[in-house]
């Protein structure tokens, strides 16, 4: 028996030293030791055993993490994972842990790996941080990728600020993102609340990393996965070619006026840093500067707009707005993808069961997540949250950070029963102009905007 290991590890160096010579890929766990990485945060249990990386959960304990010593900038990073039913877990890259932030608790980028009924495994989680950057909401086929009960194939592309990745082959994540350029890679086990999860394990294997002749070892995207971008004030390449034009410029009035004016209101705005922000009035809707719209109509369109809301705060985004339909008090009149704070705004607990809570089509559906129990996906007060709004013909959708929570036909008979019992009910037409105008709201709170962007079909 002690033959057939010794032959077996050998056998193993072999495959490593082979591996290295091949394409200039460097083993990153050697199967024997973790002499090259330290654990991190939480206290679970990791083992070697026939040259896996096992991580055993714990209860009582925090996120695991076995990081690396070494800091890694551009790479692409390949390994086999195997994780047992119920356990979530991931690959950190390009993370940090420094004692002025969180008590140097694990942050940045994770590869997501679970075993959950929404399949997200291989999208890309920004933890302790920004949240779900790459959710595989919007990627069905890459949902579909990872397989339970088996080992599963992973590969990450980090180059410049492009993030990619592939699950068995098939492309899940497609980010762009710099928020960090450089940092560890960690593997982690996952903290459990459930007693039946614990001492269930994930395994991983045949780990490797490329840190040069990177370009041309990039895989080819599949078109069908989407681009998603949080680059501040800038369109991707990917972005103009398919059509993406800024809608704001980050610096001036241009494209914009007043609602009620024909100019850019003089007060009650500011603009700094490519940032667009509403100015406190004390709550007081449209009293300050007041409502601004678009100087252009627009049909069928795709509109993405991030937004970060004080505490307590109230705005919108409208939609197929007609500003000569209310010339006195209050907001000029149109659909309205909700912005608001739903923990201390009472708005949120007005309108009919939920209607006026972020995300929803504003006193008319409420925004919801029907694919999982976690809630719509909120980042919360003080952190930049996306809102995207698409509109083909009569149908439309509200996605809230890459999740759909409303979806409905405009011009469909339900449609209009809703308007009947709503507040929109005495506006002729409601909803169901050809065109209009994209309004950003002033309900009298500070609500910031940034990389407002859009495109038409």
């Amino acid at each position: 028996m002690k033959k057939t290991k010794t032959l077996f590890f050998f056998s193993y160096l072999l495959t490593i030293a082979t591996l290295s010579a091949q394409d200039n890929w460097e083993v990153l766990f050697n199967g024997k030791d973790v002499k090259n990485f330290q654990q991190l945060n939480g206290d679970a249990k990791y083992d070697i055993k026939n040259n896996e990386l096992i991580g055993t959960s714990k209860m009582g304990t925090p996120n695991s993490f076995m990081a690396t010593k070494k800091e890694y900038g551009d790479f692409i990073l390949e390994f086999d994972v195997w994780v047992e039913n119920g356990l979530n877990s991931g690959v950190q890259f390009r993370s940090l842990s420094k004692p002025e932030y969180m008590d140097g608790r694990v942050h940045g980028y994770q590869c997501e790996i679970e075993t959950s009924s929404r399949k997200w495994a291989g999208g890309v989680y920004d933890e302790a941080r920004n949240g779900w950057l790459y959710p595989l909401s919007r990627n069905p086929k890459g949902q579909e990728a990872f397989v339970s009960g088996q080992w599963n194939h992973y590969r990450i592309e980090a180059i410049g600020s492009q993030i990619r990745t592939w699950v068995n082959d098939i492309q899940c994540a497609n980010l762009v993102d710099n928020t960090t350029s450089k940092g560890f890679i960690a593997f982690q086990v996952h903290s459990i609340h459930d007693e039946s999860l614990e001492g269930k394990t994930v395994r991983w294997k045949n780990i490797k990393i490329k840190t040069t002749d990177l370009e041309k070892s990039r895989k080819a995207v599949d078109s069908d996965v989407p681009e998603i971008s949080y680059l501040h004030h800038n369109l991707t390449e990917d972005e103009m070619r398919k059509g993406w034009r800024l809608l704001w410029d980050g610096q001036t009035t241009s494209g914009w006026r007043g609602a009620k004016l024909d100019r850019f209101p003089e007060n009650g705005w500011a603009m700094k840093d490519g940032i667009l922000t509403v100015l406190s009035s004390g709550g007081q809707e449209s009293r300050n500067g007041g409502d601004i719209v678009t100087v252009n109509s627009f049909g069928d369109f795709e509109l993405s707009v991030d937004f970060k809301i004080t505490e307590g705060a109230n705005s919108g985004i409208k939609y197929f707005v007609d500003s000569e339909l209310n010339k006195g008090e209050g907001s000029a009149i149109g659909l309205e993808f909700q912005v608001l704070d739903d923990e201390k705004h009472p708005d949120a607990k007005k309108g009919k069961n939920g209607n006026r809570t972020v995300g929803s089509l504003y006193d008319l559906i409420r925004a919801e997540n029907n694919g999982s129990s976690r809630g719509k996906n909120f980042k919360g007060v003080g952190k930049w949250n996306n809102a995207r709004i698409l509109v083909k013909g009569g149908h439309v959708e509200h996605w809230l950070n890459q999740i759909k929570v409303v979806e409905f036909d405009r011009f469909s008979q339900l449609f209009a029963a809703l308007v009947e019992k709503s507040k929109y009910e005495k506006w002729d037409n409601f909803g169901r102009l050809p065109e209009g105008l994209i309004l950003l709201q002033d309900h009298g709170d500070e609500v910031s905007f940034k990389n407002i962007k859009i495109r038409e079909y």
